[in-house]
């Protein structure tokens, strides 16, 4: 059955954010009715092309149970991303749970990049110009906004 095991037993709180490019942090909290010694394990799979892989580095709580894991060298795709996280307790059966993420969505960009500003004493005021930020899939520079925040001292 697709819901097999204990009814709250399967994490909560699943959440991921990309960050620095290519790094990505997942998180999650234990179920609030899962047995002490259950442990999970999280797998995800970048788009249907690509194979299931399982964590490599998990992030471990006070108990060394896995709540969470950082990945390198994540590219964001085209496709929805698949991760899913399985449980496993020698007490019962645990409910797994799992989501499809657009990867573009949870990106935290950079600042954008060599910021300047050349201000003058006459009316004409500041020229502030800036690059684009670092990102694995935008690869058009009009695809930003930028809100300036400008404070006299």
């Amino acid at each position: 059955p697709v819901f097999a095991g204990m009814n709250g037993s399967a994490i909560g709180n699943f959440s991921c954010v990309i960050y620095n490019i290519f790094l990505m942090n997942c998180t999650w909290q234990a179920g609030r009715d899962a047995p002490a010694d259950t442990q999970y394990f999280l797998y995800w799979q970048n788009s249907r092309d690509d194979e299931e892989m399982e964590c490599e580095l998990y992030i471990k709580d006070e108990n060394g149970r896995n709540i969470g894991c950082s990945f390198q060298n994540v590219s964001i795709g085209t496709e929805e991303a698949y991760f899913l996280v399985k449980g496993s307790s020698k007490d019962s059966l645990i409910q797994f749970y799992d989501e499809y993420i657009d990867l573009y969505k949870i990106e935290i960009l950079t600042a954008p990049l060599n910021v300047t500003a050349q201000c003058t004493r006459d009316s004409a005021g500041c020229i502030i110009t800036w690059n684009p930020p670092l990102t694995s899939h935008v690869e058009k520079a009009k695809c930003f906004q930028y809100q300036i925040n400008i404070q006299n001292k």
